[in-house]
C-alpha cells in the first residue's frame, strides 16, 4: 500500500481518498455513531428513572437517613 501511494501528491493522501472513503461509508459511520449515541441516551435515561425509582421508595417506605417518620418533608 505504500508503494502504491509513494508516488502521488499530498492531497490525494490528505484530501481525496478521505473525501472519497467519507461519500462511500458516510451513512454507515452516521448509523454507527447514532447507535451508540442512542444506546448511551438510553443507558443514562434508565440509571436516572432506576434512582429516581430508589429514592421515592426510601422516601416513602421511611427508609430515608434522617427522616423522622412522619412524612412532613414529602
Amino acid at each position: 500500500m505504500e508503494k502504491l501511494l509513494k508516488g502521488l501528491p499530498w492531497w490525494v493522501k490528505w484530501v481525496a481518498i478521505p473525501v472519497i472513503a467519507l461519500i462511500i461509508f458516510g451513512s454507515l459511520i452516521a448509523s454507527l455513531v447514532s447507535i451508540v449515541f442512542g444506546l448511551l441516551f438510553k443507558v443514562i435515561v434508565f440509571v436516572v428513572l432506576v434512582g429516581a425509582l430508589v429514592l421515592v421508595v426510601k422516601r416513602v417506605t421511611g427508609g430515608g437517613g434522617g427522616s423522622s417518620g412522619s412524612g412532613r418533608d414529602w
